[in-house]
C-alpha cells in the first residue's frame, strides 16, 4: 500500500471568497467591510455571511461602530487566522510540488 497522501486542506479556507478575505487581511492587517466588498467583487450579503464564518472560527475579529447609515465594520486577522492561512498556503505548495506515484510504482509496492 502506498504511503503517499495528499495534504489535508482546511475546508474553511478552501472557499474562494473566504480565502480572498484572509489574504487581504493578512496583507493589510485590517480593512473595512465596504473595502473588502470592493476588492473581492462580492455582494454585501455574501461577504457578510463569509465574514461571520471566519469570525466564528476565530480567524478574524470584527469591530463595529456607529449605527444605521453611519455603521462601520472593520475586520482584522487574528494570530490564529494568520497561522491557519500559512498552513493552508504550505499545503497548497506541497500539493503542487509533490509527485504522485504512478500506478506502476503503486503496483510494485502492493
Amino acid at each position: 500500500m502506498s504511503t503517499f497522501k495528499f495534504p489535508i486542506m482546511n475546508p474553511l479556507l478552501h472557499n474562494e471568497l473566504r480565502l480572498k478575505v484572509m489574504v487581504a487581511l493578512d496583507s493589510l492587517k485590517s480593512a473595512n467591510f465596504m473595502y473588502l466588498c470592493d476588492i473581492t467583487g462580492s455582494t454585501r450579503g455574501n461577504l457578510s455571511v463569509q465574514i461571520k464564518k471566519l469570525q466564528e472560527s476565530g480567524y478574524i475579529k470584527v469591530d463595529k461602530s456607529g449605527s444605521g447609515a453611519t455603521a462601520r465594520s472593520v475586520c482584522c486577522i487574528t494570530s490564529k487566522g494568520h497561522e491557519c492561512l500559512l498552513a493552508y498556503e504550505q499545503g497548497l505548495r506541497r500539493l503542487f510540488s509533490e509527485q504522485v506515484p504512478s500506478s506502476d510504482e503503486h503496483e510494485k509496492v502492493v
